[in-house]
Protein backbone atom coordinates (compact mmCIF):
# COMPACT_ATOMS: atom_id res chain seq x y z
CA UNK A 1 0.00 0.00 0.00
CA UNK A 2 0.85 3.55 -0.77
CA UNK A 3 2.59 5.49 1.60
CA UNK A 4 0.47 8.89 0.82
CA UNK A 5 -2.39 7.06 1.97
CA UNK A 6 -2.25 9.31 5.91
CA UNK A 7 -5.81 9.92 6.93
CA UNK A 8 -8.46 7.31 6.06
CA UNK A 9 -12.59 7.44 6.31
CA UNK A 10 -14.09 4.79 6.97
CA UNK A 11 -17.93 5.12 6.84
CA UNK A 12 -19.68 2.47 8.71
CA UNK A 13 -23.52 1.34 9.35
CA UNK A 14 -23.72 -1.42 11.45
CA UNK A 15 -23.06 -3.99 8.64
CA UNK A 16 -20.82 -7.03 8.61
CA UNK A 17 -19.10 -5.74 5.84
CA UNK A 18 -18.35 -2.32 7.26
CA UNK A 19 -16.71 -3.55 9.70
CA UNK A 20 -14.66 -5.96 8.48
CA UNK A 21 -13.82 -2.18 6.11
CA UNK A 22 -12.73 -1.07 9.56
CA UNK A 23 -10.39 -3.83 10.24
CA UNK A 24 -8.78 -3.66 6.75
CA UNK A 25 -8.16 0.27 7.22
CA UNK A 26 -6.47 -0.30 10.55
CA UNK A 27 -4.37 -2.55 9.37
CA UNK A 28 -3.28 0.00 6.31
CA UNK A 29 -3.41 3.05 8.88
CA UNK A 30 -0.62 0.35 10.99
CA UNK A 31 1.70 -0.03 7.95
CA UNK A 32 1.63 3.47 6.81
CA UNK A 33 1.86 5.44 9.86
CA UNK A 34 -1.98 6.91 9.82
CA UNK A 35 -4.75 7.53 11.21
CA UNK A 36 -8.24 7.06 10.47
CA UNK A 37 -11.75 8.63 10.43
CA UNK A 38 -14.66 6.36 11.25
CA UNK A 39 -17.67 8.05 10.56
CA UNK A 40 -21.62 7.07 10.52
CA UNK A 41 -23.98 9.53 8.92
CA UNK A 42 -27.73 9.03 10.11
CA UNK A 43 -29.31 8.99 6.63
CA UNK A 44 -32.24 12.03 6.75
CA UNK A 45 -34.13 10.10 3.89
CA UNK A 46 -35.32 7.47 6.47
CA UNK A 47 -37.81 10.17 8.05
CA UNK A 48 -40.04 10.86 4.76
CA UNK A 49 -42.68 8.64 3.21
CA UNK A 50 -45.03 7.98 5.86
CA UNK A 51 -43.87 10.30 8.60
CA UNK A 52 -43.42 13.19 5.96
CA UNK A 53 -46.13 15.23 7.83
CA UNK A 54 -45.13 14.18 10.78
CA UNK A 55 -41.70 15.93 12.75
CA UNK A 56 -39.67 13.12 14.42
CA UNK A 57 -39.50 13.54 18.15
CA UNK A 58 -36.33 14.68 19.67
CA UNK A 59 -36.07 11.87 21.69
CA UNK A 60 -35.94 9.48 18.84
CA UNK A 61 -33.16 11.40 17.15
CA UNK A 62 -31.40 11.53 20.22
CA UNK A 63 -31.81 8.01 20.91
CA UNK A 64 -30.21 7.59 17.42
CA UNK A 65 -27.09 9.70 17.81
CA UNK A 66 -26.58 8.32 21.33
CA UNK A 67 -26.45 4.75 19.59
CA UNK A 68 -24.42 5.94 16.86
CA UNK A 69 -22.03 7.35 19.12
CA UNK A 70 -22.00 3.96 21.55
CA UNK A 71 -21.43 1.74 18.10
CA UNK A 72 -18.44 4.32 16.70
CA UNK A 73 -16.98 4.22 20.64
CA UNK A 74 -16.97 0.12 20.36
CA UNK A 75 -15.01 0.15 17.28
CA UNK A 76 -12.54 2.86 18.64
CA UNK A 77 -12.49 0.48 21.27
CA UNK A 78 -11.94 -2.32 19.23
CA UNK A 79 -8.87 -1.42 17.37
CA UNK A 80 -6.92 -0.50 20.43
CA UNK A 81 -8.12 -4.02 22.13
CA UNK A 82 -7.15 -6.11 19.07
CA UNK A 83 -4.42 -4.47 17.33
CA UNK A 84 -2.96 -1.66 19.61
CA UNK A 85 -3.87 1.02 17.69
CA UNK A 86 -5.68 4.44 19.14
CA UNK A 87 -5.26 6.90 16.26
CA UNK A 88 -9.17 6.71 15.47
CA UNK A 89 -11.23 9.84 15.72
CA UNK A 90 -14.84 9.07 15.19
CA UNK A 91 -17.72 11.62 13.65
CA UNK A 92 -21.62 11.35 13.00
CA UNK A 93 -22.97 13.37 10.69
CA UNK A 94 -27.24 13.78 9.66
CA UNK A 95 -28.06 13.57 6.02
CA UNK A 96 -27.10 11.90 2.59
CA UNK A 97 -25.07 9.07 3.09
CA UNK A 98 -23.77 9.58 -0.61
CA UNK A 99 -22.75 13.12 -0.35
CA UNK A 100 -21.65 13.16 2.73
CA UNK A 101 -18.79 10.45 2.44
CA UNK A 102 -18.02 11.56 -1.61
CA UNK A 103 -18.05 15.02 -0.28
CA UNK A 104 -18.88 17.01 2.35
CA UNK A 105 -16.68 14.82 4.71
CA UNK A 106 -13.35 14.59 2.88
CA UNK A 107 -13.82 18.28 1.93
CA UNK A 108 -13.38 19.21 5.84
CA UNK A 109 -11.01 16.69 6.98
CA UNK A 110 -8.86 16.22 3.88
CA UNK A 111 -9.09 12.55 3.72
CA UNK A 112 -6.56 10.39 0.99
CA UNK A 113 -8.10 7.28 1.03
CA UNK A 114 -11.75 5.59 1.82
CA UNK A 115 -12.19 2.40 2.72
CA UNK A 116 -15.80 0.86 2.74
CA UNK A 117 -17.45 -2.66 2.39
CA UNK A 118 -18.73 -3.12 -1.11
CA UNK A 119 -22.75 -2.86 0.42
CA UNK A 120 -23.83 -2.56 4.01
CA UNK A 121 -27.64 -2.14 2.43
CA UNK A 122 -30.24 -5.14 1.64
CA UNK A 123 -31.34 -6.02 -1.92
CA UNK A 124 -34.65 -4.17 -1.34
CA UNK A 125 -33.10 -0.84 0.64
CA UNK A 126 -30.24 -1.10 -2.54
CA UNK A 127 -33.09 -1.07 -5.35
CA UNK A 128 -35.05 1.49 -3.80
CA UNK A 129 -32.34 4.05 -2.93
CA UNK A 130 -29.24 2.87 -4.64
CA UNK A 131 -25.89 1.41 -3.69
CA UNK A 132 -23.98 3.92 -1.37
CA UNK A 133 -20.50 1.96 -2.52
CA UNK A 134 -21.44 2.64 -6.13
CA UNK A 135 -22.13 6.49 -5.77
CA UNK A 136 -18.91 7.22 -3.72
CA UNK A 137 -17.08 4.83 -6.06
CA UNK A 138 -18.00 6.96 -8.80
CA UNK A 139 -18.02 10.82 -6.68
CA UNK A 140 -15.64 10.80 -4.24
CA UNK A 141 -12.85 13.04 -3.82
CA UNK A 142 -10.44 10.41 -2.76
CA UNK A 143 -9.10 7.45 -3.44
CA UNK A 144 -11.37 4.27 -2.76
CA UNK A 145 -10.66 1.13 -1.23
CA UNK A 146 -13.94 -1.35 -1.68
CA UNK A 147 -13.72 -4.52 0.84
CA UNK A 148 -14.42 -7.67 -0.43
CA UNK A 149 -11.43 -9.70 1.35
CA UNK A 150 -10.81 -10.49 5.00
CA UNK A 151 -7.83 -9.73 6.42
CA UNK A 152 -5.69 -12.41 5.10
CA UNK A 153 -6.94 -10.98 1.72
CA UNK A 154 -9.42 -14.20 1.84
CA UNK A 155 -12.45 -13.88 -0.65
CA UNK A 156 -15.30 -13.57 1.92
CA UNK A 157 -17.68 -16.63 1.44
CA UNK A 158 -21.74 -15.24 0.84
CA UNK A 159 -23.91 -16.91 3.73
CA UNK A 160 -27.01 -18.63 1.38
Amino acid sequence: MANDYKTILVPVDGSEAAERAFDKAVKIAIENGGKIDVLNVIDTRQFIGEMQDTLISGDTIYQMTQDSENYLISLKKWAKDNFDFDKVDYHIRYGSPKRIISYDFIKDHHNDLIIMGATGLNAVERMLMGSVTEYVNQHAMADILIVRTDLENKKINKKK
